[in-house]
């Protein structure tokens, strides 16, 4: 499924625009960035003939058809108190666009599917949404990955084609290495960041770092609240640590399930 015409351009927020002119817890998360959220999102079953998802579904499937819907999804990502202010991204056919404008350096969008791992069974998972808020060094060094993936995605890349692209465009330093404190928000209950977690996670804070040890930062080690997230293609690791509530005040209860 290569098409060779260029990626249909896309609106950037003005916060990310110059930028590109130059989560021991059970779970799949996405970019998670979502995630994943999806991110994205990399801890995974690989994808094989078994996987629901084999390619792509119809784009259609992944927009969402009420514009303001998508808006106070994103802002669910973090409290009012941030995301009332910031940036808010929608994806159209054409890619992500800029809905509201913002000032305070904060960026808000649903991501889809594959801003999972490249091996991730919900890479083409058309039900994906995953809300986050990025702050302005994640605007600045994380966003412009999951708007080139987008992107590829809307020209009709493969799943191969689009890491192979991306792996590229780090190695050409045409997408920047994550910034010292690029972080996120990811404290919406509206998210579902798989089909093995059924909805959302737990709200959490997401730090992007260049490729790093899990146990710089104690992850994953007995009583740690952190978790980490390696993809070695990206030369990227995302460490989660989850919080007590959601980004309406309430309290999350983990559970199994998740």
């Amino acid at each position: 499924m290569y098409i060779a015409a260029r990626p249909a351009p896309v609106s950037l927020p003005s916060q990310a625009g110059e930028v590109m002119s130059r989560k021991r817890v059970r779970t799949n998360a996405l970019g998670i960035a979502a995630v994943v959220l999806f991110a994205a999102p990399w801890p995974a079953k690989a994808q094989d003939a078994k996987t629901p998802y084999p390619a792509m579904a119809p784009l259609e499937q992944y927009l969402m058809p009420d514009r303001n819907e998508e808006i106070k999804m994103a802002r669910s990502a973090a409290p009012d108190s941030i995301s009332a202010d910031a940036e808010v991204l929608v994806l159209t056919k054409t890619g992500y666009e800029t809905a509201v404008h913002g000032k305070n350096g904060f960026v808000c969008l649903v991501e889809r599917s594959w801003t999972a791992g490249k091996n991730d069974s919900n890479f083409w998972n058309p039900k994906l949404r995953g809300p986050l808020c990025l702050n302005a060094p994640a605007v600045r060094s994380y966003l412009p990955r999951t708007i080139k993936k987008t992107e590829l995605v809307i020209a009709g890349r493969t799943n191969a084609q689009i890491f192979e692209a991306i792996v590229a465009a780090i190695d050409k330093k045409e997408l920047p290495a994550p910034e010292p404190g690029a972080m996120s928000y990811m404290l919406s209950k509206q998210g579902y960041l798989g089909d093995q977690a059924g909805g959302p996670w737990l709200p959490h804070l997401m730090f992007f770092t260049p490729e790093t040890e899990s146990k710089a930062w104690g992850a994953g080690l007995p009583g740690s609240p952190i978790i980490a997230l390696q993809s070695p293609e990206e030369r990227l690791t995302v460490f989660l640590v989850p919080v007590g509530r959601w980004s309406d005040g309430t309290a999350a209860v983990h559970t199994d399930a998740h």
